[in-house]
């Protein structure tokens, strides 16, 4: 208790010493930073204190220069050791970029041809499918996250031990892609894992000695690493955490520092060399940062390079933004570019609350320094709210019914004239404004609708596509499918009699569900888990049937499209759900 109310004091103290921003100087010339440094670090103080982030470092690159590196709180609270430029954090899946550089560097050694079939690269390589004319998977769609291939093979996934990351192309081959290749973003660390063993192949060399020779030696990155395990510590509201390893070496286990990564961005900003060292070609930098899926039919906006993210963040008159940010369970990074203007920032922390606090200052970074560079400012007009409106009879028909959402299995009754939601655990309202998109609501103690900040720039509207009905979410100038609604389905008769409560076989390294369950809802099959470190958090997940012994995830996108199979029914029911066993709990 007297912890609690300490950390609370000093939250507070460095809230009161960071409620004002800098002013800046009438007399700013071009290129003056200044005034960015001094914003970046009230923000940064005001970001820590908010959200009790132990450790962060930042580094921001105007073309072949550093112009300002720093850092904040602690690498280690414990021993009193204060975070700066230097300091190793785990930087996530910022890995995937690299990963994407060294595809790219092997393609023009012409060992590795990006539009072939994966196969043809890693022979090893298969995976079940039901889409028989789809495309193949190849190394262009897996770096721009259009392989269709799982998000994730959970089995060994994330541990204290871990297997090789290339053990994942054998423990793969009964699995099924999720989804056809080129048809919809579906995030997927299998597919860069499966990218890593393939480079591993062709270069004839394990991944992290070929990145390490051939990435960081020559950029002079003296303190990165890829590595099976990692060093770094990692906080929770500022106490220790135990860090786990992610199997998959390639998509997120990168080792690294401001320093480090800035060099990286150097390499970009000057077309692929560092001092002598021609790392790519210019070709490549420029196809990174080239937008992949334009004419996919599920983009909606939401845009993605070779490696990079192309969409995310917004910074008017910028131009083009690359990004990509790193999270994981214990720690969250994130490296963004104007590569038109050759402006970057890298943010690393070590922290499990700093998701949105990093995004938050990389953002502000690439803008502020925008106008430090060339003058172009970012004053924002007042934001002037569309009407609110009540719902017509065409609106209450489209939302009436169960969705697949971004934050699992959605109920929407319009059954009182208002779009009402139940969803994790939670409800909410979509309200209509006078311009046709709805914005979100939350329902303080199930009844009063009331604006949450988090949800402030949320806007959603439906569309259909491909005989799909999709809530489109838009956030600033990005969107995205934030939703789908699902069709009627039957529940196999074999899953009907093997509902109940269920739990996984054998040790799980890190979080884990307490309660696991598979019901019937509405309707509809569903799994629904609950874990002790999130207690208000209730994650269900509707499935559809394709066989009598196999279901899959409902909807589309990141972690939709997998396979649920029941191996045995009756007392001993047991389900394989992306290599995991999961038992039937007996009464």
């Amino acid at each position: 208790m007297f912890n609690r109310l300490a950390s609370l004091l000093v939250a507070l103290a460095l809230l009161a010493g960071c409620a004002t921003p800098p002013p800046v100087s009438p007399n700013k010339l071009r290129g003056d930073y200044s005034h960015t440094r001094n914003y970046l670090s009230w923000l940064i103080d005001r970001e820590m204190a908010q959200n009790e982030i132990t450790g962060i470092s930042i580094a921001l690159i105007d073309d072949q220069q550093v112009v300002w590196q720093q850092g904040f709180g602690y690498a280690d609270l414990e021993k009193g050791i204060k975070a700066a430029p230097e300091t190793v954090y785990r930087a996530g899946s910022i890995a995937k970029v690299f990963t994407a550089a060294a595809a790219m560097q092997l393609a023009e050694q012409g060992k590795l041809d990006i539009d072939a079939p994966l196969a043809k690269a890693l022979p090893e390589f298969s995976i079940r499918s039901r889409f028989p004319n789809a495309d193949p998977v190849t190394p262009r769609n897996i770096m721009c996250h259009h392989s269709g291939l799982p998000s994730n093979f959970l089995r060994g996934l994330f541990v204290r031990e871990p297997d090789r990351f290339e053990s994942v192309v054998s423990n793969i081959r009964d699995e099924y892609q999720a989804f056809p290749p080129n048809y919809v973003f579906s995030y997927s660390n299998l597919g860069m894992a499966l990218l890593g063993a393939a480079i591993q192949k062709v270069s004839g060399e394990p991944f992290d000695a070929y990145m390490d020779r051939r990435f960081f030696q020559p950029l002079g990155m003296t303190q990165s690493s890829f590595t099976p395990r990692p060093i770094a510590k990692a906080y929770d509201r500022n106490k220790e955490i135990e860090v786990f390893s992610l199997r998959d070496m390639p998509a997120a286990n990168l080792l690294s520092n401001v320093v480090d990564l800035s060099q990286f961005i150097k390499m970009q900003f000057a077309d692929g060399k560092a001092a002598n060292n021609q790392i790519l070609q210019p070709s490549s930098t420029h196809e990174m940062v080239r937008v992949q899926n334009k004419q996919f039919p599920m983009t909606f906006g939401q845009y993605v390079g070779l490696g990079w993210m192309m969409s995310g963040i917004d910074v008017p008159g910028g131009g083009t933004v690359a990004s990509h940010g790193g999270s994981l369970p214990d720690s969250h990074s994130m490296m963004a570019i104007l590569p038109e203007h050759k402006l970057g920032v890298v943010v690393l922390s070590n922290s499990s609350s700093s998701h949105v606090a990093v995004s938050k200052i990389a953002a502000e970074a690439l803008k502020l320094a925008l106008e430090a560079k060339t003058g172009i400012r970012q004053d924002t007009a007042p934001v002037v709210r569309s009407a609110e409106r009540a719902p017509t009879p065409e609106e209450l028909r489209q939302f009436d019914g169960n969705f697949d959402t971004m934050v699992g299995l959605a109920r929407i009754s319009t059954k009182d004239g208002e779009i009402d939601v139940e969803a994790a655990g939670h409800q909410f309202r979509l309200v209509p404004h006078e311009d046709g998109l709805l914005t979100i609501k939350y329902r303080l103690f199930g009844m009063m609708a009331v604006r949450v900040g988090a949800f402030e720039d949320i806007h959603l509207s439906m569309a259909n596509v491909d005989g799909r009905q999709i809530i489109v979410g838009r956030i600033g100038s990005e969107s995205l499918i934030f939703g789908e609604k699902l069709k009627p389905t039957t529940i196999p008769e074999r899953f009907w009699k093997n509902l109940g409560h269920y739990e996984i076989v054998g040790k799980i390294d890190g979080p884990s569900p307490d309660v696991l369950m598979l019901r019937e809802d509405n309707g509809l099959l569903v799994g629904e888990a609950h874990f002790p470190e999130v207690p208000d958090l209730i994650l269900r997940i509707a499935f559809h049937a394709v066989s009598e012994n196999e279901v899959v995830t409902a909807g589309l996108g990141t972690g939709r499209g997998d396979t649920l199979r029941l191996i045995e029914a009756g007392d001993g029911a047991t389900l394989d759900f992306s290599g995991l066993q999961l038992r039937k709990k007996l009464n």
